[in-house]
C-alpha cells in the first residue's frame, strides 16, 4: 500500500489517480475530515494526520510499501527558514518510526543551487531526508506550468501577461503537474538502494513569449508580454502582504540568471508529455467554471 500526503493537491491527486488506475492500494493522508469521502469513494484507505505532528504521520505511514512526501510550501518564510527546519524534523521522526520500504519526496529544480533563495527550503529537505537509512527518491520538477493560473484573468480581460520571468524570449524548464504525479506513481513502485535524484521537465522549454502565444491561441485574441521590472518587485510583493520578499526575489533571479536550472548532462532527466497549450486550455476552462459557480 502507498501512503500519499498532499493528495488533495494537483500533484498528489494525479499520483493517486495513476496508482488507483493501476490497481494499487492507496492510503490518503488527510488533515481535513471533510475531504475524506471523495477518496473513500475512489477506494482509498483514509488516515488523518497533521503535517506538523510526527506521531500522527508515523501512524499514517505505518506498514506502507511506499510513502509520497509533499511538504507544505512556505512562500513567505522567516529568515533562516525555521518553518522548513521544523517540518523536516517532524518528517524524519515520522519516517524513522514508521520505516516504510521506500520514500518519494517532491523536491524542486534548484534544490542544488548554491545561492540562498526561496527554493533553499527544498535543499534543506533533501539534506534532512538524505540522512535517513531508507531508500529515498528526490523528484525535482521544473517550474509548474500551472503557475500560469495567476495570469488567466489579465490575459483574458486585458490581453496582457505580466512576467517576472525575463527576458521574454528566454526559455525555462517547465512541466505540468499531471506529468509530475504520473512520474511519481512510476517511481514509487520501483525498487532502488540509497538516495537518487530524478529531474523532470515538459516536452519543450517555455518562454514568456510562448506562454503569451498559448493564451492567445486558447483565448482567440492577441496576448502580449509585459516584463515586470526587477526594481519594482520588492514593493509589489510587500504590497501583497509579503514580509520577507528577498528569498522570492532571489529565486526569480536564479531562474532569470540561469543558476537555477537542471544539470547540463541530463543523465537523470525525464520529459513529460503534457503540452503547454493543454495546460493553458485547462486553466482557462477552470477559471470560467469557477466564475460561473
Amino acid at each position: 500500500m502507498y501512503a500519499i500526503t498532499g493528495i488533495t493537491g494537483k500533484v498528489g491527486g494525479a499520483l493517486a489517480k495513476a496508482l488507483i488506475e493501476a490497481g494499487e492500494p492507496v492510503r490518503a493522508v488527510l488533515r481535513d475530515p471533510a475531504k475524506a469521502e471523495i477518496w473513500r469513494k475512489r477506494g482509498c484507505e483514509i488516515a488523518f494526520a497533521d503535517m506538523g505532528d510526527a506521531t500522527q504521520l508515523a501512524a499514517a505511514f505505518q506498514g506502507a510499501k511506499g510513502v509520497f512526501i509533499l511538504p507544505p510550501s512556505e512562500f513567505d518564510p522567516a529568515p533562516g527558514y525555521p518553518e522548513a527546519a521544523k517540518q523536516n524534523e517532524v518528517l524524519t521522526t515520522a519516517l524513522l518510526a514508521a520505516r516504510p520500504e521506500r520514500v518519494v519526496c517532491l523536491s524542486t529544480i534548484g534544490a542544488d543551487a548554491e545561492v540562498d533563495n526561496l527554493l533553499s527550503q527544498r535543499t534543506m529537505l533533501e539534506e534532512a531526508l538524505g540522512e535517513l537509512d531508507l531508500p529515498v527518491t528526490f523528484l525535482r520538477p521544473g517550474w509548474f506550468m500551472e503557475n500560469a493560473a495567476w495570469d488567466v484573468a489579465s490575459a483574458r480581460d486585458k490581453g496582457v501577461l505580466h512576467s517576472f520571468l525575463q527576458p521574454a524570449d528566454k526559455t525555462f524548464a517547465m512541466v505540468a503537474t499531471q506529468d509530475i504525479g504520473r512520474l511519481a506513481a512510476d517511481l514509487i513502485r520501483e525498487q532502488w538502494i540509497g538516495k537518487r535524484v530524478v529531474e523532470l521537465e515538459g516536452p519543450a522549454r517555455v518562454s514568456p513569449n510562448d506562454l503569451a502565444e498559448a493564451f492567445a491561441s486558447v483565448l482567440g485574441h492577441p496576448v502580449r508580454v509585459e516584463i515586470v521590472p526587477r526594481e519594482s518587485w520588492e514593493g509589489l510583493f510587500r504590497a501583497q502582504g509579503t514580509r520577507h520578499p528577498q528569498p522570492r526575489m532571489r529565486m526569480l533571479d536564479g531562474f532569470n540568471e540561469g543558476w537555477i536550472d537542471f544539470k547540463a548532462d541530463g543523465g537523470n532527466r525525464v520529459r513529460g508529455t503534457t503540452s503547454l497549450e493543454q495546460v493553458i486550455e485547462a486553466l482557462v476552462r477552470q477559471a470560467a467554471a469557477n466564475e460561473a459557480a
